[in-house]
C-alpha cells in the first residue's frame, strides 16, 4: 500500500521498518510492565530481550537467505533491507528459543515462567510487524474475489516485493496480524491466570502453528516454494511451511503436556 512512511532529505523511512520497531517497543514495553508487577529483576530481562530479538533477527535472515540463496548471492543488498522483508518468522522463532535457553541458565533467569512472560509480547510484536508486511506489500495472498479483496497500485511495491498490481488479493498479512493481536489477548488473559509454568509459552507455540497453518493457504508470494504434498488447489495441498507448523504444534503440545505433569507430581 505505501512502502514508504516519510522522505526527509536523503533519509527515507520505510513503513515495514517503522511497524518492525513499533512491535519491538511494544513488546519490550509489555516485558518491562509486567516484569515490574511480578518482581521480576527488569534491568536484567530487558538485556535479555534486546539480545534475543537480536539473535532472532540474525536467524531470521539467515533462513532467508539459503530459502532464496541464489538470488541473495547475487543481490546481497536486499538482505539487509528492511524495505523488503524482515526475514522467514519461523526460523528467527527457532533461533531465539534456543539462544534464549542457554542465555537464561547462563545468567541464572528461570526458563519457563519468563518464557511464559515473554510469549504474550512475541504474539504483540508480531501482530504490528505483518501491519508493516501490509504496507510495504510483501508476505502478499492470492488472487481472489471476495468483497474485501485488496489492491495494490504502488510501483515501488512491486520493484521490492514483485506483488502482482491491479489484481484483487487476499489481504493475508491483515488476516495474520488480527489472529496474533487475537492470540496476545488469549496468551494474556492465561498469563494472569495460569496454572503452571510453561504454560503460556506452550499455548503460545500451539496458537501460533494453527495460525500459520491456517494463513498459508492464502499466501500467494512463493508459488516456487517446496511442497510436501501438491494438489490442485491450495486447499488439497500441503507445504513445507505448513509441515513446520505440525511439528510446531506437535512440539507444543507434548510441552503442554509435560509441564502439566511436571506441576501435578
Amino acid at each position: 500500500m505505501f512502502p514508504i512512511l516519510f522522505r526527509v532529505g536523503p533519509i527515507t523511512v520505510h513503513t515495514y521498518g517503522f511497524f518492525m520497531a513499533l512491535g519491538v517497543a511494544a513488546a519490550l514495553w509489555f516485558i518491562y510492565v509486567q516484569a515490574r508487577k511480578l518482581g521480576y529483576d527488569t534491568n536484567k530481562l530487558l538485556d535479555a530481550a534486546f539480545w534475543i530479538i537480536l539473535i532472532s533477527l540474525i536467524g531470521a535472515k539467515l533462513i532467508l537467505f539459503f530459502s532464496h540463496f541464489s538470488y541473495y548471492l547475487e543481490n546481497p543488498g536486499e538482505l539487509l533491507s528492511l524495505a523488503r522483508s524482515g526475514g522467514v518468522f519461523q526460523g528467527g522463532l527457532t533461533f531465539g528459543v534456543i539462544f534464549a535457553i542457554f542465555y537464561f541458565r547462563k545468567k541464572k533467569i528461570p526458563l519457563w515462567p519468563t518464557a511464559d512472560l515473554v510469549a504474550p509480547a512475541v504474539a504483540l510484536g508480531h501482530g504490528f510487524g505483518r501491519l508493516g508486511c501490509f504496507s510495504a506489500s510483501c508476505c502478499y495472498g492470492r488472487e481472489c474475489s471476495l468483497p474485501w479483496a485488496v489492491v495494490f497500485k504502488n510501483e515501488y511495491a512491486h520493484e521490492l516485493t514483485g506483488i502482482p498490481l491491479n489484481t484483487p488479493l487476499h489481504p493475508v498479512q491483515l488476516y495474520e496480524a488480527g489472529l496474533n493481536f487475537l492470540n496476545f489477548i488469549i496468551l494474556f488473559a492465561v498469563l494472569k491466570r495460569r496454572k503452571f509454568s510453561g504454560q503460556v509459552f506452550s499455548l503460545y507455540i500451539i496458537n501460533y502453528s494453527i495460525i500459520r497453518f491456517f494463513t498459508e493457504y492464502f499466501r500467494g508470494d512463493h508459488e516456487d516454494k517446496a511442497y510436501i504434498l501438491r494438489g490442485e488447489t491450495a486447499l488439497s495441498s500441503l507445504s513445507l511451511p505448513q509441515l513446520y507448523c505440525l511439528a510446531g504444534l506437535v512440539a507444543g503440545i507434548t510441552l503442554f503436556l509435560v509441564m502439566r505433569r511436571r506441576k501435578s507430581d
